[in-house]
């Protein structure tokens, strides 16, 4: 994702913005990207990591928030709108199985998103995106 690289220095600068599951919006590609270019970029490397078992269209891959989507990959979006709650924090159950199968989940994609990323740089905001929710929901399992 070339547009991605290119935008590496200033991204390392941006002051986090976490999702429900702990992904950091402020460098994900799918929030960031805004032309047409941009998001077929990370269809594609959607598609290469194999977090989509196919390119998909600027339409399907462009972001929107964790609040517009019907569902959610992890199912925790539903759960908490289902207790009424804000985050999984608030809840009596925390952190429960879904949060433990995130992690797994997550953890699980991880040597994938390297080996498809080529780039050290890249791999670390992709890092800092998708793969330190324990720490940035301060998960103590």
């Amino acid at each position: 994702m070339q547009w991605y690289i290119d935008r590496l220095d200033e991204l390392k600068k941006a002051k986090p913005l976490y999702s429900v599951c702990g992904d950091d919006c402020a460098v994900c590609p799918r929030y960031l990207a805004q032309t047409d270019d941009e998001l077929h970029q990370t269809a594609v490397f959607w598609h290469q990591v194999g977090w989509r078992d196919r390119v998909v269209s600027n339409e399907e891959i462009r972001c929107r928030g964790c609040g517009s989507r019907k569902s959610c990959a992890f199912m925790l979006l539903p759960c908490l709108q289902e207790k009424g709650l804000d985050q999984c924090a608030d809840c009596s159950e925390h952190p429960c199985g879904k949060i433990r199968r995130m992690l797994t989940q997550s953890a699980e994609k991880e040597s994938q998103c390297r080996k498809a990323c080529g780039d050290d740089h890249m791999f670390a905001l992709l890092k800092r995106a998708f793969y330190e929710k324990e720490r940035n929901l301060q998960l103590k399992i």
